[in-house]
């Protein structure tokens, strides 16, 4: 009976931290960039710091991240999909589409990783997970809607409704090439310094200066904070992915969603129109009703 409560609350509370992590960290960003802080810098240097920090408590665990070809390629394509691509285009559009559009965009990748689980015979198709879809599509539509309605899109909206699709490929890689043996605390670390290390060459071209010239104890504080951000969200991060699948991981958006939007609101002073609300609502409303039919022990979720 305990190890039946285990299995139910445990990927729960899972998703609801690391979803949480995940909304502070838009609205942390945000001010991060009005400090001063470049995006692109910012990223680059959490992310290293993050991997770094998780690499020497893997090692101290006796869990050493992996240094064969499988597992570089592993760290690099994980790292793309999931971390640099996606994170790129967040800290580069939040400041140009606020923290509440950028937090309720994590709601999408839940759609789009079930219907790729589908094409890929990863899972069955089942009516309340098709419900959920379209409850989903419809917050969707309701959103993009909102945000352009009377204007020409912006181009930072749009470049951040690519993210979804970035992370639900991400979550189905990592799940079908996870490396054999590997923990998840032994891979979190090689896909944040692959991402790091993949964002060097686009810092160090764009030449803008890697830390704020003014900004004050702000600006180390910041650092430090996103860092472990970075670090706690993606050790948590891969535990849910590993026992939960990539279809129950990928709902950490919609409470990063909920999180982000209602710190924008409520302590960012951010406006919140009826029509995001009710794209919030439906897209929450779509990811409970796919998180209430589980996947059955014949669907497949990689190794």
């Amino acid at each position: 009976m305990a190890n039946r409560h285990t299995s139910l609350w445990l990927p729960l509370l899972l998703l609801v931290s690391t979803g949480g992590l995940m909304g502070l960290t838009n609205n942390l960003v945000k001010q991060a960039v009005a400090s001063g802080w470049q995006p692109l810098s910012f990223l680059m240097l959490s992310l290293l710091g993050s991997g770094l920090l998780l690499a020497l408590l893997a090692v101290a665990r006796g869990e050493y991240p992996g240094l064969h070809k499988q597992h570089f390629r592993y760290y690099l394509v994980a790292a793309l999909l999931s971390a640099s691509l996606p994170h790129s285009l967040l800290f580069s559009a939040v400041t140009h589409t606020g923290a509440g559009f950028a937090s309720i965009c994590l709601a999408f990748p839940p759609l789009f990783t079930y219907l790729m689980a589908l094409s890929l015979n990863m899972e069955r198709l089942r009516p309340l997970r098709l419900a959920g879809l379209l409850f989903g599509l419809l917050g969707a539509v309701l959103l993009t809607l909102d945000k352009f309605a009377g204007a020409n899109p912006s181009p930072w909206a749009l470049a951040l409704l690519c993210t979804p699709v970035l992370l639900a490929l991400g979550n189905i890689y990592r799940t079908r090439h996870w490396p054999a043996g590997a923990s998840p605390l032994s891979l979190a670390p090689g896909m944040l310094l692959a991402a790091a290390l993949q964002l060097l060459p686009v810092v160090l071209l764009g030449g803008a200066p890697w830390l704020p010239e003014q900004g004050g104890r702000a600006v180390p504080a910041q650092l430090a904070a996103q860092t472990a951000l970075f670090a706690l969200t993606y050790a948590l991060f891969f535990l849910l992915q590993r026992i939960a699948g990539p279809v129950y991981l990928s709902q950490v958006g919609a409470v990063a969603a909920i999180a982000g939007t209602a710190i924008a609101v409520g302590l960012l002073g951010e406006s919140a129109s009826p029509a995001m609300l009710l794209a919030l609502l439906a897209v929450i409303g779509g990811v409970l009703l796919v998180s209430l039919n589980p996947p059955t022990p014949g669907d497949r979720h990689g190794n």
